[in-house]
C-alpha cells in the first residue's frame, strides 16, 4: 500500500501516528476513533475532573431546588386544593414561576461553570494524547485551573449565541404555563389569554434566531481548544476559532453533530437503564392515597435521588466526548491549513521518514 506525497504526505511511508491520530489530515472516522481512543487511554484524569465538575454543579442545582421548593410548597398546597370553579391567586402563581426562574438561571450558570471545566480539562488531554505522552489528574486539573478563565469567557461569549433562543424560550414557556392556570378556566375569564400569545410569540422568536445562534456556534466551536493549547486569550481565541473554521464551516458542523448525536443515544441509553430500575420501587408507591403534593413528592426523593446519581454518571461519563472531538476539529484544521503535521511529528520524537 502507499501513501500519497504532497503537502501533508510522507511520501511512500506510513504517516507517523505517535498517539491517537495519524499526523495528517483527518476524516471523520479517524476523528471519532481517536476521541474514543484518548478517552481510553486517559480515562482517570478526564472522568475525575468531569465527576468533580457536574457533581458539584448538580449539588448546587439541587440546592437552589430544595430552596425554592420550600419557599413555594405551600402556594403549591393552594393550587392545588383550589376548587375547580374558583380562580387562582395571582400571588401564587407570581411565585410558582419566580422560582422556576430561579432554578432555570442557576443551573445554567452552574452547567456554564462545569462545561467550563471540562472543556478546559479536554485540550491538555487531547495535546498530550496526539504526541503519545502520558498525563495525569495533577497535571491536567493544574493546567486547565490556569486556563479555566480564558476558556469559561470564551465557552460564555460562545454561548451568548444561544443566549436570546434560550432566554426567549423561557420566557415563552413560563408565559405560556401563567396562562394555562391564570387562563379561562371555569369561570370564563380570560385573563390568561393575552399571556398565552405572548408566549407564543416568543416561543416563536425563539425558533426565528436558531440559525444564526447554530451559525456562531459552530464558527466558535473551536475557541476552548484554542485558548489551552495557545495559550490565546477569550476574543483572541474566538477570532482563531473563527479563522480555523472558514471555508470548513459544514464539514465541522457535519463533525459537531454527529458526534453529538452519538453522544446523546449513548446518553438515551443510559438513562433508560436507571429509569426502568427506578420505575420498580415507583410502581409500588400508592399515588392515589390521600396526602399533599408536598408528602407525595418526599416519598419519591429517594427514587429521584436514585435517577439524578445516574444522570451525574452519564453525564461525567459522556461529557469529555464532545469536546475531544473539537480538539482533534482544531488539530485537523492545523494540518489542513498550517502543515501541523510534520511539527507535531517532530515534537513526539518521532524518527525522519526517508
Amino acid at each position: 500500500m502507499t501513501y500519497p506525497s504532497g503537502p501533508y504526505g510522507y511520501g511512500y511511508a506510513p504517516p507517523p501516528k505517535p498517539g491517537v491520530i495519524p499526523l495528517v489530515p483527518l476524516t471523520f472516522g479517524q476523528i471519532l476513533t481517536g476521541a474514543f481512543s484518548t478517552f481510553g487511554r486517559y480515562w482517570k484524569p478526564l472522568l475525575g475532573i468531569a465527576t468533580i465538575a457536574y457533581g458539584v454543579a448538580t449539588a448546587l442545582v439541587g440546592g437552589a431546588m430544595a430552596l425554592a421548593w420550600n419557599a413555594v410548597a405551600d402556594n403549591v398546597d393552594r393550587l392545588s386544593g383550589l376548587p375547580h370553579d374558583q380562580d387562582p391567586d395571582r400571588a401564587d402563581i407570581q411565585a410558582l414561576f419566580v422560582a422556576f426562574v430561579g432554578v432555570w438561571l442557576t443551573g445554567a450558570l452552574c452547567l456554564v461553570l462545569a462545561n467550563g471545566l471540562v472543556y478546559a480539562a479536554v485540550p491538555v488531554v487531547a495535546q498530550e494524547a496526539v504526541l503519545g505522552r502520558p498525563v495525569g489528574f495533577a497535571a491536567v486539573w493544574s493546567r486547565a485551573w490556569s486556563r479555566l478563565g480564558a476558556v469559561l469567557s470564551s465557552v460564555f461569549l460562545s454561548m451568548l449565541a444561544m443566549f436570546v433562543p434560550g432566554v426567549l424560550f423561557v420566557l415563552g414557556a413560563g408565559m405560556l404555563m401563567f396562562g394555562m392556570i391564570a387562563g379561562i378556566g371555569a369561570s370564563g375569564s380570560d385573563e390568561g389569554l393575552g399571556a398565552s400569545l405572548a408566549g407564543m410569540l416568543l416561543l416563536l422568536g425563539a425558533l426565528a434566531t436558531v440559525p444564526l445562534a447554530l451559525w456562531l456556534w459552530v464558527k466558535f466551536s473551536l475557541a476552548p481548544a484554542v485558548a489551552v493549547i495557545e495559550g490565546a486569550g477569550a476574543v483572541g481565541a474566538l477570532r482563531r476559532s473563527a479563522g480555523l473554521v472558514r471555508g470548513s464551516w459544514w464539514r465541522i458542523f457535519g463533525c459537531t453533530i454527529a458526534a453529538a448525536a452519538i453522544v446523546a443515544v449513548v446518553g438515551w441509553a443510559i438513562q433508560q437503564v436507571f429509569s426502568i430500575l427506578a420505575w420498580i420501587p415507583m410502581s409500588t408507591m400508592d399515588f392515589d392515597a390521600e396526602g399533599s403534593p408536598s408528602e407525595i413528592i418526599a416519598s419519591m426523593s429517594a427514587v429521584m435521588g436514585f435517577v439524578l446519581v445516574g444522570s451525574i454518571a452519564s453525564q461525567a461519563v459522556l461529557a469529555p466526548l464532545q469536546p475531544l472531538v473539537s480538539a482533534l476539529l482544531y488539530v485537523d484544521q492545523r494540518m489542513r491549513q498550517e502543515n501541523l503535521g510534520p511539527v507535531l511529528a517532530r515534537t513526539a520524537g518521532t524518527p525522519p521518514l526517508v
